[in-house]
């Protein structure tokens, strides 16, 4: 599996009242949901780019 780093401020976890590991998991999540409505990817590499089970 590859790994992508992003910088992002602190303000960004406060602001949302997340950890950083929650954080990384709702952009996963959301990242899925959008390449999957926008048909670009199946809902099983949907559910695994989330970290779900189908």
């Amino acid at each position: 599996m590859s790994s992508v780093t992003i910088n992002l401020p602190e303000e960004v976890f406060s602001a949302r009242r997340l950890s950083p590991e929650e954080f990384v998991r709702d952009m996963r999540l959301a990242a899925a949901i959008y390449w999957y409505q926008k048909q670009e990817i199946s809902m099983e590499k949907a559910a695994s780019v989330a970290g779900l089970n189908r």
